[in-house]
């Protein structure tokens, strides 16, 4: 047996099924006044040439002297001071009475480069005690034998001693190549003291011949026991 409900009908708007149309966007009149964006305004002169100049303001500037020269290093006398103490029965003495810095100190500096790579490190040292061997030759050869009057300053010294390294440098650098300690060694730091004092020893005296003339031993003496002692941080 079927039972009936009553059911409500449904009852829909008439607008339903229609769909809303709505116009595109379209946008309107811009206004007549426009504000413009500010920006920073940087006001550069304009340059008064058109193209720059290059190079010197100044024309005397083509006739500057070297840096080297400027420097006081002048290697053309470097190299003839080296030749020089490469001969050492007669080394010239004319080249050494201007004395100069620039050579002894690559000497020192080079001479300990080679104790460097031997595993040495004496930089200190080697520059130390050719600064106090400059102070005992001059305080003594110029105290004791020339009485004060000798021509020879402290700044010589040190010039002369340092290009006297020269011999020990060569020894410095051999010395890489046989066994240290042995008799090899002691037998190359012999000759090479001998020929750095007969060099140092000719230059000192031709130098300033009338005060130390007579007393050629006692300067190739002094130098000898400079020497020695730059051939010790060879040997051992």
């Amino acid at each position: 047996m079927s039972k009936d409900f009553n059911i409500p009908p449904v009852v829909f708007s008439s607008g339903v099924n229609q769909r809303l149309s709505t116009p595109p966007f379209q946008p309107g009149p811009r206004p007549a006044t426009t504000t413009a964006i500010p920006f920073m305004s940087f006001d550069m002169a304009q340059p008064t040439s058109s193209a720059p100049q290059l190079g010197p303001t100044n024309p005397n500037l083509d006739n500057e002297p070297p840096l080297l020269e400027e420097l006081g290093i002048n290697t053309k006398q470097i190299w003839n001071k080296t030749i020089s103490i490469l001969n050492p029965f007669r080394p010239n003495p004319d080249l050494h009475s201007d004395a100069d810095l620039s050579g002894p100190f690559l000497f020192l500096l080079a001479f300990g480069l080679f104790q460097l790579l031997s595993g040495k490190i004496h930089f200190g040292i080697i520059l130390g005690w050719a600064t106090v061997s400059a102070i005992f030759l001059y305080a003594v050869f110029n105290s004791m034998l020339a009485g004060w009057n000798g021509s020879l300053d402290l700044y010589m010294c040190l010039s002369l001693i340092g290009y006297g390294m020269l011999p020990m440098v060569i020894l410095s650098a051999l010395a890489l190549f046989v066994p240290q300690g042995g008799a090899v060694v002691l037998a190359m730091a012999a000759v090479f003291v001998a020929w750095s004092t007969r060099v140092c020893a000719w230059m000192l005296v031709n130098v300033d011949v009338g005060s130390w003339d007579e007393h050629r031993g006692l300067v190739a003496y002094a130098c000898f026991l400079i020497y020695m002692l730059f051939s010790l941080l060879v040997i051992f």
